[in-house]
């Protein structure tokens, strides 16, 4: 059954290469590789393998068996991952990690009351999302109608090169990192709306860091259209950004300017003044 890009990159276990890989080992003595090889075992774990065998969980983390095994031994015994039999799988006590990072983010707190009252008013999904690598990760969402094929939550992540709010956040890297993220993954055609060319994206960002906002229409899944802008601390620097999502039938292009971007830019401009 194919899967859509959501259900793909909504599982961390998707990707081949896993922190830690040995492949990707970096020149650096004080590099911890056995953190990162245990780092790389939780990652592996996912909506797609919520649950693995010792040989499973090397064979996706790249590891030995016996590495394995000493890394599964040690998460277990610290209560992030559960054993059944042969079978591993994550832990409740795994949510503390997250929660962790999403409480020094304040400024979400205080967007989610805002995007709550807008998404009920409007009627259409609201979300914001950190950049991460080249996804975006969901930190606050607020689902009106169900739009895309796979429901999205806290901690999923998507492609950020095709949705609004990684382009509006990619905005806000140097032109040199940017060509380097660019450059470092394959670009994936999802619809035949899907911009794929590096210099056509390269141009759409620097577009939308100039309006200071981005819309992405239908490039992620075909009746997909969204509204993104950043939120920004008092230095000017993008520490998050806000969305709205709609489907193409309801809400045209010009209608999300003229509605849905004053209403979000008010968002962000009362979460911006209270950032550090």
């Amino acid at each position: 059954m194919t899967q859509s890009p959501a259900q793909r990159q909504g599982d961390p276990g998707h990707r081949k290469s896993e922190p830690g890989h040995r492949k990707s080992e970096p020149d650096d003595k004080e590099f911890m590789t056995t953190l990162a090889k245990g780092l790389a075992v939780l990652g592996a774990f996912g909506r797609l393998r919520p649950t693995m065998t010792l040989s499973e969980a090397a064979g996706v983390a790249d590891l030995s068996r016996a590495t394995a095994r000493r890394v599964l031994r040690t998460l277990t015994q610290l209560g992030y991952v559960a054993q059944d039999g042969r079978t591993f799988s994550l832990a409740p006590k795994i949510l503390e990690l997250g929660f962790a990072y999403l409480s020094t983010q304040s400024w979400i707190d205080r967007a989610l009351p805002l995007m709550r009252e807008l998404s009920e008013r409007l009627g259409e999904s609201c979300s914001a999302a950190i950049l991460q690598g080249n996804d975006i990760v969901y930190v606050a969402r607020v689902p009106a109608r169900r739009i895309m094929s796979a429901a999205l939550s806290v901690g999923s992540r998507l492609p950020a090169l095709h949705t609004a709010l990684g382009r509006v956040l990619f905005g806000y890297l140097d032109e040199a990192e940017i060509w380097r993220r660019l450059m470092s993954q394959r670009i994936e055609a999802y619809t035949p709306q899907t911009i794929t060319d590096p210099q056509a994206l390269f141009d759409r960002i620097h577009a939308d860091r100039a309006q200071h906002f981005s819309i992405v229409d239908e490039e992620l899944e075909l009746g997909l259209r969204a509204l993104a802008v950043p939120v920004l601390d008092r230095g000017g620097q993008a520490v998050g950004a806000i969305n709205l999502s709609t489907h193409s039938t309801r809400t045209t292009r010009n209608d999300m300017r003229e509605h849905f971007l004053p209403e979000l830019n008010r968002i962000a401009g009362q979460v911006s003044s209270m950032t550090v």
